[in-house]
């Protein structure tokens, strides 16, 4: 059975999956697996863009999106028409063409938003994992086929196991059983520059340790030489910042994480 695994450490926003996907399949006929897709209004693979934190501490990733191929899909719950939504060898799901009725059940019941309506056509569409270029010989889809940093990698799920092991799916509380896993989904960060006011200038070395209060773990960063300190790959949470520098401290309490936090020019004499 087949996977896709996407690692979004190194997805570097270059839009070539999405734009692979647009030209496989609008204006080309693949019944029995899909019908073509309109010029636009949908993406079948689509590449959503984040933008975390504040100037000056912003990052950025990408995330690219498409139908989950669920195990336990909704959309084949969903569907008044018996066969009509379909597991094919591959493990992908499939929309049967030639016997969707139009009724829109499954694009309203599809968590991740992965399925669109073709007004013109009066069906329901969405990625297919190129199983017709499977069918024929192809060993991967035009999306993994395009991507220049390798960032997506499909294939059988035994060989991909490593991969699979440090990945996570998408909604894992609705139990859907995505076969569409991701890595280096980032986390939460917490950033600041600590600084002396009557000195004017930043303080380089200090001790910052950052306490997580729902479970009391402990994370450690020493200003650099900018005076800044970073801490990544943070749970959603609310924290205690102590900094210490030359035996005195300064602790800030009820950080959040619901976002990613530039704490900015944190001022403090040691």
């Amino acid at each position: 059975m087949k996977v896709f695994v996407i690692d979004v450490a190194i997805c570097n926003g270059c839009y070539c999956c999405q734009i692979a996907c647009k030209d496989e399949h609008v204006g080309n006929d693949w019944t029995p697996y899909a019908r073509p897709q309109p010029d636009t209004g949908q993406f079948w693979l689509k590449l959503h863009e984040f933008i975390r934190g504040t100037v000056p501490r912003v990052k950025m990733h990408y995330v690219p999106a498409l139908c989950m191929h669920c195990d336990a899909a909704p959309c084949r719950i969903a569907c008044p028409v018996s066969g009509t939504i379909y597991k094919n060898g591959d493990g992908l799901v499939i929309i049967d063409p030639a016997k969707c009725t139009g009724c829109r059940n499954c694009v309203d019941s599809c968590p991740y938003g992965a399925i669109y309506f073709n007004e013109g056509l009066n069906l329901a569409q969405k990625c297919t994992g190129c199983a017709h270029l499977l069918k024929d010989g192809w060993k991967e889809p035009r999306c993994v086929d395009a991507c220049p940093t390798q960032a997506l990698q499909f294939g059988e799920e035994l060989e991909l196991k490593e991969s699979i092991s440090k990945a996570e799916i998408m909604k894992p509380e609705l139990g859907t059983r995505p076969r569409v896993y991701y890595l280096n989904i980032p986390k939460k960060f917490i950033a600041g520059t600590v600084y002396d006011p009557e000195k004017k200038e930043v303080i380089i070395g200090a001790t910052c340790t950052l306490t997580d209060t729902g479970n009391n773990e402990k994370h450690t960063a020493v200003t650099d030489g900018f005076g800044d300190f970073w801490f990544e790959k943070l749970r959603d949470s609310t924290y205690l910042l102590e900094i210490e520098k030359n035996g005195k401290v300064k602790k800030i309490d009820g950080i959040s994480t619901e976002k990613d936090v530039n704490m900015g020019d944190i001022t403090f004499q040691p």
